[in-house]
């Protein structure tokens, strides 16, 4: 193995960049002659548009144009797409009608939510063009609003949309039905759990922005802007734009934090090339922290109610879920997936013999939601593990013990689930039971008698998960192997934070046994990057990681020939390793480097050659872990602070152990956040959002969080690589572990679960009932 091999920590070869200065956000980009834009932003969640006068706004110094709603569709400028359709599963159907109603870029006729677009003002500065915002005078006619997930569908609820009877965007369902219902009537113990999956914004560090440009001579538009994927973006917009493809370029620099949050098309990126067109210059929109809550697309907010069935024995049986899933006013382009595509997370490790789930998505005057970190697996996977640890408590049994005994052992592998999903490999049983070692569970009672002379409560949680990632889209990776030995890889994944830079560059740099800044990573770019599916689902390395791999053979074979020819022997008695072809069994040998400049003179007239690698799963891969959250709770404030937090994970092979533990890090950080501290709280009565910035509105702070303890676990995968994936385990894993946790310390209290987020006031308040109807 190599200094840049499997197993090695190589340090962040982007963060040079990057911590001195010298990254490339969408602020950092400018064209010649640029304008730029503001939007006016609805300030009701729902509103017939009756005029807008911009007389007084078009007056102002420097305003370039005012457009609307009316001069979108004059231009028959199209809408944003739903692309998303709902999955198909064991028992369900092969097509669910999905009501898809307008979503334009610049609302038209009613807004529906606080923050829809209403108008966009182009300017010579960006000062200018939020001043000229504040000049444009609308009538609105309010309209009673709905914005609770639970009441969306009640037959009193205002609705938003004549083709969406109830508000009812979509009734999915999956699972074998009669065979649950078979489940439950066997049942010796039934056991139920009504719980919420709280609505958050991703506050990516770096917010939105786009900045446009149309080149008439080619009529072709081109897009700077943060994504994580370029190629579907870029797809997106030349359909709402109305020409093809290959008129349209994206570009993509440095991207501050994605979680989801920027997988999509939003209205500004369509705006700026529309406004870029009319005005014949390059127009650029960057929004602000408080436009970020208004505007970008949200996560969550599931209303779910959950029974599990178990024998006499204590072992499953049946497991039924009911889910009220909000897509906010519009439907989103990936709004469908995260409430359907992952529900199959609902089996866990565990052999549950039936599986039922429906999920009633909902339209209500709020933001549209979209994927986030997870996208649906977290969702699944906490109401799963606050459920069998519901009924742990409920039966009187030990929460480890209960799930050690409905575990999925490695001698049932293959396993299918109800869902239909085939794990191919874990040993569950030993992630817990390591899990429960190193969180030190055996001492814990000693800790909580500690705890109790101070007055503290104190609680061990955790959470036990399987997760469906890397599979069912290809991605093709190329690799240029350049005259002087350096290499070029060219991926149509999208880094935004997790340290592609480094990965890709670690991969073809041991194989190849060159420097590991002797491989430079292009991607981004949708000229320069034939094609991509995009970052997203924990994918990049297991699959765009395995074409590259591909790439990097062919690289190889190709220059296998040409080594043959100079050591003057048979191809096929030709090796290599460690940056050289040999001939086999002797000294002889030429190195890649030395080799490069001839065959580059020879198959590419002094250039690169180039070769590609083509790479779709045959099936996902499924990372698992067990995370273990312990915590201290103040009963007098309210008060949590997390005092132990261990991880176990089974990630297949590793290839760098510090990006992965930042990966694990940051998910855990988004995960309590949700927990303990985040939420979109919107007036019930106005729709007003309530937080509207980071003074109402808390994401988790470095004392809010533990170290880490981390060890991994590995079982074969079926992936190339040997890989699994990452990214979203954090974010999976520490929702269930620290609400159970809380309850285990409010348990002896006789409360048997708290929602999220668990912040002091709902613990404070949770307590003193807890204590006044003991009392009683």
């Amino acid at each position: 193995m190599g200094e840049f091999g499997f197993g090695q920590s190589v340090r962040r070869k982007e963060d040079v960049r990057l911590l001195t200065g010298r990254g490339c956000f969408i602020e950092d980009r400018n064209l010649p002659g640029q304008a730029h834009a503001a939007l006016l932003r609805s300030p009701h969640a729902h509103a017939r548009l009756v005029a807008i006068d911009a007389a007084a706004a078009l007056t102002m110094p420097g305003v370039l144009a005012v457009l609307t709603g009316a001069d979108l569709e004059a231009d028959r400028i199209g809408t944003i797409p739903a692309s998303f359709k709902p999955p198909v599963f064991p028992g369900s159907p092969q097509d669910t009608p999905v009501v898809e109603p307008p979503y334009p870029a610049l609302a038209r006729d009613r807004v529906r939510f606080v923050g829809d677009p209403v108008a966009l003002v182009v300017a010579e500065t960006r000062e200018q063009a939020r001043e000229a915002v504040e000049r444009i005078v609308v009538e609105y006619d309010p309209l009673p609003s709905v914005t609770e997930t639970a009441d969306a569908a009640s037959p009193d609820a205002p609705r938003l949309w004549e083709a969406a009877p109830g508000n009812v965007a979509f009734a999915w369902y999956a699972g074998d039905a009669a065979a649950v219902e078979a489940g439950f009537t066997a049942a010796r113990h039934v056991v139920r759990l009504e719980l919420i999956n709280n609505r958050i914004v991703a506050a990516a560090m770096e917010t939105r922005g786009a900045l446009g440009a149309f080149d008439a001579a080619t009529d072709r538009y081109t897009l700077y802007t943060a994504s994580q994927m370029p190629h579907g973006l870029r797809d997106h917009l030349a359909h709402a734009l109305g020409v093809p493809d290959d008129a349209v370029r994206v570009v993509i620099g440095d991207v501050g934090g994605g979680f989801g949050l920027k997988n999509a098309l939003y209205p500004e990126q369509l705006l700026v090339l529309w406004a870029a067109r009319r005005l014949e210059r390059p127009v650029k929109w960057i929004g602000e922290r408080a436009e970020a809550f208004l505007s970008d697309y949200q996560g969550r907010d599931h209303v779910t109610r959950a029974a599990l069935a178990l024998d006499a024995e204590h072992r499953f049986l049946a497991l039924r879920v009911d889910t009220i899933a909000n897509l906010g006013a519009y439907l989103s382009p990936k709004g469908v997936l995260s409430p359907t595509s992952n529900t199959p997370a609902l089996a866990g490790p565990y052999r549950t013999p039936a599986i039922h789930v429906a999920v009633t998505g909902v339209f209500t005057n709020t933001v549209p939601t979209d994927v986030y970190r997870g996208a649906g697996r977290p969702e699944a996977i906490y109401t799963l593990e606050r459920l069998v640890d519901a009924a742990a408590r409920d039966l009187g049994v030990d929460p480890a013990e209960l799930r050690r005994r409905n575990l999925v052992t490695p001698d049932e592998m293959p396993f299918q689930t109800p869902l239909g999903l085939v794990y191919d490999s874990g040993d569950f049983a030993h992630v817990l039971d390591e899990a429960l070692r190193r969180a030190g569970r055996e001492g814990f009672a000693a800790r909580r008698a500690e705890s109790a002379p101070r007055g503290k409560l104190r609680g061990l949680g955790f959470s036990h998960y399987v997760e469906r990632v890397a599979g069912g889209w290809p991605e093709t990776s190329e690799l240029e192997l350049h005259p002087d030995g350096r290499a070029t890889a060219y991926l149509g994944t999208m880094s935004n934070g997790q340290g592609h830079e480094t990965a890709y560059a670690q991969l073809v740099a041991d194989v190849l046994g060159l420097g590991i800044d002797e491989v430079e990573v292009v991607q981004g770019d949708t000229d320069r990057v034939r094609s991509g599916h995009g970052t997203g689902g924990s994918a990049s390395l297991p699959i765009a990681g395995a074409a590259l791999a591909r790439a990097t053979d062919a690289v190889i074979e190709r220059c296998r020939r040409t080594a043959g020819e100079m050591l003057e022997t048979a191809t096929v008695d030709i090796e290599f390793a460690d940056g050289c072809f040999r001939v086999a069994g002797t000294d002889r040998s030429v190195s890649l480097k030395e080799l490069a400049k001839t065959v580059c003179a020879a198959e590419a007239g002094g250039g690169p050659i180039r070769e590609e690698g083509h790479f779709k799963p045959a099936q996902p891969t499924f990372p698992n872990g067990c995370h273990a959250c312990e915590i201290e709770i103040d009963p007098e404030t309210g008060t949590v602070e997390i005092v132990a937090y261990t991880m176990v994970h089974d990630f297949g092979r590793v290839l760098n152990p510090m990006l992965l533990q930042g990966q694990l890090h940051g998910g855990v950080a988004q995960g309590i956040g949700q927990a303990a501290l985040e939420r979109v709280a919107v007036d019930p009565e106005s729709g007003q959002p309530l937080a509207g910035s980071f003074m109402d509105y808390c994401v988790p702070r470095a004392d809010d969080l533990p170290c880490f303890a981390f060890a991994a676990t590995e079982t074969p995968s079926s992936n190339p690589l040997g890989v699994k994936g990452c990214g979203e385990a954090g974010a999976a894993g520490a929702p269930p572990a620290f609400v159970n946790a809380v309850v285990d310390a409010l348990a002896p209290l006789g409360v048997r679960h708290v929602d999220m987020p668990v912040t002091p006031e709902r613990l404070w308040r949770a307590i003193r009932e807890a204590r006044a109807a003991a009392v009683l």
